[in-house]
């Protein structure tokens, strides 16, 4: 390499990664995290009512690709302990920025629904069923299901930090005051 091609190669930033922040803002709802994939500082199992949470994505080391995933938390009722949905939250940090964007969606989905890459690629690429979807530079997320609503937020960089916050339904007149 050329002494100029060297230094804007060291020069470009080719570290991804994306910091996860989660705050359970319920009264009703345990969060139960289910491992799908890996990362540097892993989800909590479980979020309690009032619990937050957080987790470091960073992409593989010294090769051209972003930090993606997506990850579930089982809704289970505190007094009945019976499970009302999965809540699922997807990022893509691209390599390539010249190209690609930030994404994110957050959504709830049924029991039975996988975490795996059917889910991200649903989440990433399919029309929004059950989950909204946008760009980190884009305003932020709200979501609103049979039990919970989400709003999610997420920084436009490099090494992003995206927020998600779940919530209990409120009266449906006061849930439709919110969003």
């Amino acid at each position: 390499f050329s002494d100029s091609l060297q230094r804007f190669i060291m020069s470009v930033p080719t570290h991804r990664q994306c910091n996860i922040e989660i705050q359970n803002k319920s009264t009703m709802f345990t969060l139960m995290h289910i491992v799908s994939g890996s990362c540097s500082s892993p989800l909590p199992p479980t979020l309690s009512p009032y619990e937050n949470g957080n987790a470091l994505f960073i992409k593989k080391p010294h090769t051209a690709c972003g930090a993606v995933a997506v990850f579930t938390y089982e809704l289970q009722h505190v007094s009945t302990l019976q499970f009302s949905g999965r809540v699922a939250v997807m990022f893509s940090v691209p390599y390539d920025f010249n190209f690609y964007s930030n994404w994110y969606a957050v959504g709830v989905f049924d029991m039975d629904k996988a975490c795996d890459q059917h889910l991200f690629d649903e989440m990433y690429n399919k029309s929004e069923q059950r989950f909204v979807r946008g760009k980190a530079k884009g305003p932020s997320l709200a979501y609103r299901g049979s039990y919970v609503s989400i709003r999610a937020t997420m920084s436009d960089s490099y090494q992003p930090v995206l927020k998600v916050a779940i919530f209990k339904l409120l009266s449906p007149f006061i849930a439709h005051i919110l969003f």
